[in-house]
């Protein structure tokens, strides 16, 4: 269980570490539109959305995580084991719950921008 979450935060680590990487590939295209008539191109609205829905998205799935987490707080009492909102489980899937979706953007991205090139 221990390597599947670390497996997974480094997952989430190394999608993330594209970002600077995924803006700078950004920055031409932005910079483009621009100098154009409409400043509100595509790839700016793109951007824009995209870090809104991850925002949204990460926020429900922590807070989800957490509510599951909190659920079976009796039963891992009454169970004899230590509840994860106490053993810090719960706070790791809430964080791992918060990046996915962002995470899963950016590679997304990196993908789509450096194939355009």
């Amino acid at each position: 269980m221990k390597s599947r979450s670390n497996r997974r935060s480094a997952t989430i680590a190394g999608n993330l570490m594209l970002a600077p990487m995924v803006a700078a590939m950004r920055l031409p295209t932005m910079l483009s539109e621009d100098r154009s008539t409409n400043p509100w191109g595509t790839e700016t609205l793109r951007a824009i959305n995209e870090k809104n829905a991850a925002m949204a998205e990460g926020m429900v799935a922590a807070q989800m995580s957490l509510m599951q987490s909190a659920s079976s707080f009796w039963f891992d009492v009454f169970s004899g084991r230590t509840p994860s909102l106490f053993s810090g489980v719960a706070a790791d899937r809430a964080v791992q719950a918060a990046l996915k979706p962002a995470s899963q953007r950016v590679k997304a991205n990196y993908r789509r921008l450096s194939s355009k090139g």
